[in-house]
């Protein structure tokens, strides 16, 4: 038998055009070449099981093998293996319309990925690395015959009699110069690790040898011998393909390592499997997240029948997800996918919202089930269950209800809680209950020691998302606001009718306020003489709320923000009218006194926030030993 022919895909610009643009991501074609040889083995399979097929399955790994001499890669699989007609079915007619228009559209193209998937062509990713091509295939079926079917990249193929003698397909790629570095074991090995490392099916790599015992030499010590062993480089049943019935704590710890040999072990984990309406199995880790946004994304890992995809999920999964780790499978999800496929596949939008209520119910049951457990895990899940909320609207409607609040006291509330809380001491005189925070409490530790003194409450809000969280709290939470602890004097920072009585007259006042103004040297800063409580700091810096909101989110790079984060940083100088230190300060005829004495308070005030350095901060030391 021997024919000669074209393969029909009406032009003959495709092979030039594959190999251009699939050039960028050709690592794939073995993936594509291995993929087809496991569903070959799945189906041989299926088809004993249903009593389609009677013979001998025998051993059904695949095998990849290489020659360096020779210059091939070649793919083994002992499936169903093909008939003459079925290569020209399955092989020749690369049967896809307007071709030509295929040619345009993607000639500029660099997405071998989206390529691949569009037309069906994985068979023919191999001519990416190999001059020529060659099949070696004998069908299951009763009295077949071998065939051998080989093409140089052109549109020309021959189809002939093949010499195999045992059931399956060899694919035989004769590798080109530009391609040997896919004639090395390291390479294969990495590539068939990050796309196989979980196929259903043995993937067995060239040979491995191991020393085996071997009797004794003439000097009574043991020899050993060189034994030539299968290299079979993936685990076949994951944990995802099992039932949790079956697992152990300890079975999720160890694939969690097998994941990411050097983290930390996760704090809990999610279980997927669903197969109405849509398939999908996974098991995703709650990490340590360390405040640390970008260290954790991307290690969710996407597959389709346990074949790798890719680590960019953010389509298939919601974007506060991201910071989970673990593994999703689903056969809904094409081998190959592009990012515009993932955004409107409607499958991949149910998977989106499947997994957001899965996360969301495994926390409530968490929260339900053991609070003293849920509160010691916060700090770690705290950063993500909020990025959630301000994130998802549906998230935040579950979240709500155990999402948690700290205080300095490290104490924790539920947002309910927390408002039943503070309410009959934080409510201003306009009804506003007033949410006080700190996002440093050793540098706003006066501060928040003022505020504990009228018995306010004082929350922690450190996380890098704390202030748009705040944001949305304020937008959810009905006559609520909140205000950094040192944003304001105490006594402002929740107005209500009961300030104390002023006892310096205006005219006191405005020397006051001229002493301060000549003795602070820094710019941007307003002073204001306050009517404080006489124990409150004779002088206390701020910034107001609004300001330095819309600065922090300008940093973290808000949008429309921009221009807040060029502004100067301006703040408030509040001196409180009330101390005694201002006394001392309008007695004295000393005007040079007067000024020190008032620099020293303000310096003072400026260390309780951080803002005194360098030069400055040498100055208030020698004035400080000088005043002593």
């Amino acid at each position: 038998m021997q024919e000669k022919g074209t393969i029909s895909i009406h032009t003959e610009n495709i092979f030039p055009i594959i190999k251009k643009f699939l050039y960028s991501d050709h690592e794939i074609f073995l993936r594509e070449l291995v993929s087809n040889a496991v569903d070959a083995t799945q189906k041989i399979k299926r088809l004993a099981s249903i009593g389609q097929f009677n013979g001998q399955l025998g051993d059904l790994k695949v095998e990849v093998s290489f020659n360096e001499t020779a210059k091939t890669l070649t793919i083994s699989d002992k499936g169903l293996g093909m008939t003459a007609e079925e290569i020209k079915k399955y092989i020749n007619q690369v049967a896809f319309s307007g071709a030509e228009e295929f040619v345009e559209k993607f000639k500029d193209s660099k997405d071998a990925n989206e390529i691949i998937g569009k037309f069906g062509m994985g068979f023919y990713s191999a001519f990416m690395v190999a001059d020529h091509v060659e099949i070696q295939t004998l069908s299951y079926q009763d009295g077949a015959e071998p065939a051998r079917w080989i093409c140089d990249g052109s549109t020309e193929f021959e189809i002939s009699t093949g010499n195999k003698t045992e059931r399956g397909t060899d694919i035989i790629l004769h590798i080109n110069k530009d391609s040997e570095e896919f004639l090395n074991q390291n390479k294969l090995q990495e590539i068939l690790d990050k796309y196989g490392r979980f196929l259903p099916v043995p993937i067995k790599l060239g040979n491995k040898t191991t020393q085996e015992p071997d009797g004794d030499d003439e000097n009574g010590k043991p020899k050993y011998k060189s034994v030539e062993v299968d290299n079979i480089i993936n685990n076949t049943s994951p944990i995802w393909t099992k039932a949790p019935s079956e697992l152990k704590d300890e079975d999720y710890l160890n694939f969690y390592k097998e994941l990411y040999p050097f983290s930390e072990d996760p704090l809990f984990w999610i279980h997927l499997n669903v197969d109405y309406p849509f398939n999908l199995t996974g098991v995703l880790y709650f990490p340590k997240l360390k405040n640390d946004f970008e260290m954790q994304r991307n290690k969710i890992k996407l597959f389709s029948r346990q074949v790798f995809i890719t680590d960019e999920v953010k389509d298939v999964v919601p974007e506060f997800l991201m910071l989970l780790h673990g593994v999703i499978d689903s056969p809904d999800i094409p081998l190959n996918v592009s990012r515009s496929f993932l955004q409107a596949d409607s499958a991949v939008k149910k998977i989106n919202s499947y997994i957001t209520k899965k996360v969301a119910d495994k926390l409530a049951d968490l929260f339900r089930n053991d609070r003293k457990a849920f509160e010691s895990k916060w700090t770690d899940i705290g950063l993500f269950v909020k990025y959630g909320m301000i994130s998802e609207e549906k998230f935040y409607d579950k979240a709500k209800d155990f999402a948690l609040l700290t205080n300095t006291k490290s104490e924790y509330f539920t947002l309910e809680e927390y408002r039943e809380k503070v309410k009959p001491v934080q409510t201003d005189k306009e009804d506003n209950v007033v949410y006080l925070y700190s996002t440093d409490i050793n540098k706003q530790d006066g501060f928040i020691q003022s505020a504990n003194k009228k018995n306010y409450d004082v929350l922690l809000m450190n996380s890098p998302i704390d202030t748009h969280f705040i944001s949305q709290l304020e937008q959810k939470l009905e006559k609520t606001s909140l205000k950094r602890v040192d944003s304001d004097v105490a006594d402002k920072l929740i107005k209500k009718e009961d300030a104390p009585a002023h006892i310096l007259n205006e005219e006191e006042s405005g020397k006051v306020k001229a002493i301060f103004e000549k003795a602070i040297t820094k710019p941007n800063m307003q002073v204001e003489i306050e009517s404080l409580n006489p124990d409150e700091l004779p002088v206390i810096v701020t910034m107001d709320e609004f300001m330095r909101r819309m600065k922090d989110m300008a940093q973290m790079g808000g949008g429309g923000m921009s221009f807040y984060g060029a502004m100067p940083d301006n703040y408030k100088v509040a001196v409180n009218g009330n101390h005694k230190l201002i006394s001392k300060i309008l007695k004295s005829d000393n005007e040079e006194e007067q000024i020190k004495l008032a620099r020293q308070a303000f310096d003072l005030a400026l260390i309780s926030q951080g803002l005194l350095n360098g030069a400055e901060l040498t100055d208030f030391v020698n004035r400080s030993v000088e005043l002593i």
